[in-house]
């Protein structure tokens, strides 16, 4: 059901995908324990959110002094300008304001910003958020929003579903250090992969469920499980896998597809092993091997080198050999690029796969 409801919501172009507190809070968290320092003295932009309600705005404004903000900015796109449409009704936070404007509240976004104690209660928390009309719509890619990108130090955000590859460089472009979500089909975007490569982007911590209203009734779906993007340190990410011996692979392993075999498939079109479970790496190997796309969750890079993602013409500029073209009729899926074995005397693909190298002992 999570993968329809994905699926759906893609086709309707919805990119309002919500994110829980909890979920915010534990990434936060993990971040905190490797670096407690890491917001201190830092201002913090929020560039695609609802920050009457939203849980990013909550989190962060609720943990101001506690996190030692410098400034917290947080910014909405306009109801009318999102693709998906939804009955609109402004809060009451907003029409209870001197400034309220009918129509900008449908055609502008809006900024909230965070910085000082204005309630005077000496305390700088979440009643203290001021917010105005921006001039635009709120779009990301807007000079308005440029320039709020250009003063932070840290960008926090669920980016829009349908434009996680545009926003990613958005932020390589401006080198600013991130914390957001997306898909884990996104590790192996043409966009995506290379910064992963070159350790300029990694996996977050954690797992993280994301919701999306389906309908304009405002119904509230569980959409997938998705996973946090970050480039900034955290201590699961040097953490090496504790591996076994192939020798212990082959007898104590729990997947009874390594338990019991005398060697791992060898592809046919690469010089590499085919790992089908990342705990099934074999510690003593020395050579290059293909393991699943789940193992950048484990990837340590003092441990691992990863050589590439062996998918079509990433696979053949990897040096990848075309498939001999009789092999085409018995299995039809075969395509040069793409690493495949004979078993049985048949080609068979393996599920997509990262190729990796041991870096050292360590």
């Amino acid at each position: 059901m999570a993968n329809t409801n994905l699926a759906n919501a893609k086709t309707a172009k919805n990119d309002e995908f919500y994110t829980q507190y909890t979920d915010i809070q534990k990434e936060i968290n993990a971040y905190l324990d490797y670096d407690p320092n890491v917001f201190r003295g830092k201002t913090v932009l929020l560039p695609c959110d609802d920050p009457e309600w939203s849980n990013f705005t909550k989190f962060f404004a609720q943990n101001f002094e506690l996190l030692g903000l410098k400034k917290l900015i947080s910014t909405s796109y306009a109801p009318e300008s999102k693709k998906y449409k939804m009955p609109y009704q402004p809060t009451l936070f907003e029409t209870s304001q001197p400034h309220y404007d009918t129509d900008k509240s449908k055609t502008h976004g809006k900024i909230f910003v965070l910085e000082r104690d204005v309630t005077g209660d000496n305390r700088i928390n979440i009643e203290d958020l001021q917010w105005q009309y921006l001039e635009g719509d709120g779009d990301f890619r807007s000079k308005e929003i440029r320039k709020l990108r250009d003063e932070a130090d840290i960008i926090v955000t669920n980016p829009p579903f349908s434009l996680f590859r545009e926003f990613v460089a958005w932020l390589m472009e401006a080198q600013k250090q991130f914390i957001i979500i997306g898909n884990m089909n996104a590790v192996t975007y043409k966009e995506i992969f290379p910064l992963i490569k070159d350790n300029q982007v990694w996996l977050g911590v954690n797992d993280v469920r994301w919701f999306y209203f389906a309908d304009t009734n405002g119904e509230l779906y569980e959409a997938a499980h998705s996973r946090w993007f970050t480039n900034i340190d955290h201590g699961r990410r040097h953490q090496p896998l504790r591996l076994m011996t192939m020798a212990e692979n082959f007898k104590h392993s729990k997947h009874k597809e390594i338990r019991g075999q005398k060697d791992y498939v060898h592809y046919e079109n690469y010089d590499a092993i085919d790992i089908p479970f990342t705990d099934a790496i074999p510690s003593d190997y020395e050579g290059a091997m293909g393991v699943p796309i789940t193992f950048l969750d484990k990837y340590c890079p003092e441990q691992f080198e990863i050589i590439g993602h062996p998918h079509g013409d990433y696979g053949l500029e990897l040096g990848l050999k075309p498939y001999p073209r009789e092999l085409k009729e018995i299995n039809k899926g075969l395509r040069d690029g793409d690493l495949y074995y004979m078993k049985d005397g048949k080609p068979e693909l393996p599920y997509r796969r990262i190729l990796i190298r041991k870096k050292q002992s360590v």
